[in-house]
């Protein structure tokens, strides 16, 4: 949700932020701006839409200037106006960029406009530049944000310049990510790496708390109690090239069939081991499973369908009690907390708001053995973690997230044959066999990728559709889940989910011939309850979209249509039933013609509650 980006240098930096914005676009956003320092003071341009048309009122007012900083907003406090869209500016002398949510800028508002401010905004964040602006009037830059962050409630990552301080920038942050890209003779602030990769590799990820003052020969981070702190520099291996299109139409359709290398090199570990280790959780996994008697799985989004898969897969195959909550559900409820039960968190960038905050009330009540999974090294989650098991999946781009969810399901998937193992309840041949199946994982998942000429046909049974109906059973009901939520958030169709065996007590009442019905159907211990699910749809006029598998013994007839994926591959079939229903949702939304990377209202990166 919402970027930033911005910099200090000996050129004009004009360009570097708006390629920094346009590489932000994937995040989400409604509105976009840039502030520049220069002698004529603050030059500020702000659009309503997309970057592109912010750049076009860049180029007409000739901007230009060697400080500056930049935003892409997503609306919360206030509509998508330009008088809302960042940066703002107060008195003429200090601009700000924002993300995050001030909880209290009610209050702070009424108390700056007794002070003599005036407001242009519905925001939350000009209340940030008009207090640090009250405050600069008697402190330098820096104190004045490290005073003003100490009155801010709730989360926050800004940039802030100031025309009367015109050589450097102050960034701060508390709950939201932010990072430090380090060039020779010229340094930068982002809110994500892909914003400073054409200019710099080196970065630093900034803790909650900080505060630094960026110029161009150098940083200087404070901590939270204002003391000078060093941070560790990191080299990015994200590349420039996960960055664009290729040769595909969308980074959706490019992530989907990015998904066999994406696998392989999650699994590679593994393979190159040839057996499941404590150790590719961390230095620390072996004593931490000693101690655990149970599991809880803290995710949202599609990250909680993951969960939901991997619940049957560690009672199943670790014998172990697990839980599964959505994030911003169990951090507000009390809960029975339990020492010896293992905290799984699961994010793709690792800065989920959500997820970070439940992490945190999980360890504020004594537990304290926890474990992150996530895409992206050293976020913020996998760093308040003990354990972490980073997934491969490379830079996903997409809103729909594709890629990362298979890699989260082998990653879980993982984690239960190695609790199993630690247990002593994975003998060596089921070790072997587990293994030959992930080997032959992303061969599988081409295999379904072929399908899409078929699947393309089945989408134009949907485009004109206003509801569908998708039906699972057992470990395959959460990709029924997460086939329904692909369907509705880029293809806006209403679609829900649910065991097939719920059908009888409820969602029947909504089949007829215009609710078309998508069926998980694997050759599993269950098909011949899903056979006979399916026959109440039918017998209601129906129509029935099956996924089955290649040695599933199905029929096509009227009103029954059925696309079949590989064999039937045992404990990892959720992971090759997920790329038909990824597909299904990508081609009705193209034919719907929505923005399939970037669908209305949603975010990639969710950092606000």
């Amino acid at each position: 949700m919402c970027g930033i980006v911005g910099a200090v240098a000996s050129r004009n930096v004009v360009s570097t932020l708006i390629e920094g914005l346009s590489r932000l676009e994937y995040r989400g956003y409604d509105s976009a701006g840039v502030a520049i320092l220069n002698s004529n003071g603050i030059e500020r341009v702000r659009a309503v839409g997309r970057v592109a048309a912010m750049q076009e009122k860049v180029i007409d007012a000739n901007l230009t200037g060697m400080v500056g900083i930049g935003h892409t907003r997503w609306a919360t406090h206030g509509g998508v106006t330009e008088s809302n869209a960042h940066p703002h500016v107060s008195k003429g002398e200090i601009a700000v960029v924002h993300n995050g949510i001030i909880e209290n800028h009610d209050e702070q508002r009424d108390r700056l406009k007794k002070l003599g401010y005036e407001f242009t905004s519905q925001t939350d964040t000009e209340v940030i530049a008009h207090l640090i602006h009250y405050y600069h009037q008697d402190l330098n830059l820096l104190a004045a944000t490290q005073k003003a962050m100490a009155e801010l409630t709730g989360a926050f990552a800004i940039g802030v310049v100031s025309v009367k301080e015109p050589e450097h920038m102050i960034t701060a942050r508390l709950g939201c990510p932010l990072l430090l890209g380090l060039g020779e003779g010229e340094n930068f602030i982002a809110s994500d790496v892909s914003a400073v990769l054409s200019v710099t590799r080196k970065v630093i990820y900034l803790e909650d708390g900080d505060v630094a003052d960026i110029q161009r020969d150098g940083v200087t981070i404070y901590g939270k109690d204002g003391a000078e702190v060093t941070r560790k520099i990191h080299m990015s291996d994200v590349s420039l090239a996960s960055l664009e299109l290729g040769p595909y139409a969308h980074f959706m359709q490019k992530e989907i069939h990015e998904q066999p290398r994406a696998l392989t090199d999650t699994i590679e570990a593994l393979i190159d081991n040839n057996k499941f280790s404590s150790e590719l959780f961390g230095t620390a996994a072996n004593e931490v499973f000693s101690q655990i008697d149970s599991v809880l799985i803290l995710a949202a989004g599609t990250s909680y369908y993951a969960a939901l898969t991997a619940k049957y897969w560690l009672e199943s195959i670790a014998k172990l009690p697990c839980n599964v909550e959505i994030a911003s559900e169990y951090r507000y409820r009390q809960s029975v907390p339990n020492p010896k039960q293992l905290i799984v968190t699961i994010s793709q960038s690792g800065e989920t708001l959500d997820t970070m905050e439940a992490l945190k009330h999980a360890k504020s009540l004594g537990q304290h053995l926890t474990l992150a999974i996530c895409n992206v090294q050293e976020s913020a989650i996998p760093r308040a973690s003990q354990l972490v098991f980073y997934t491969r999946a490379g830079a996903e781009i997409g809103v729909a997230s594709t890629k990362a969810f298979t890699t989260q399901l082998v990653a879980l998937f993982t984690l239960a044959a190695t609790l199993a193992k630690h247990r002593g309840l994975l003998s060596a041949a089921q070790e072997q066999e587990y293994l030959v199946a992930l080997r032959q994982l992303a061969g599988s998942v081409q295999f379904a990728l072929n399908l899409e000429p078929q699947i393309r046909e089945w989408a134009k049974r949907f485009a004109d559709k206003e509801h569908a109906l998708f039906l699972g059973r057992g470990v395959h009901y959460p990709i029924a889940l997460e086939g329904a939520l692909k369907l509705k958030e880029i293809s806006y169709i209403h679609a829900e989910a649910y065991p097939a065996g719920e059908l009888k007590h409820g969602p029947l009442a909504l089949v007829d011939n215009n609710m078309p019905v998508v069926v998980i159907a694997p050759n599993d211990t269950l098909l011949e309850k899903v056979k006979s699910n399916m026959q109440e749809v039918k017998a209601r006029g129906g129509e029935l979209f099956v996924f089955a598998d290649a040695d599933s013994h199905f029929t096509e007839s009227e009103g029954v249509h059925v696309i079949r994926t590989p064999r039937h591959v045992g404990v990892l079939s959720p992971i090759l039933h997920t790329i038909p229903v990824q597909m299904l949702a990508y081609h009705a939304a193209l034919l719907k013609g929505t923005d399939v990377d970037k669908p209305r209202n949603l975010a990639k990166s969710v950092t606000v509650e």
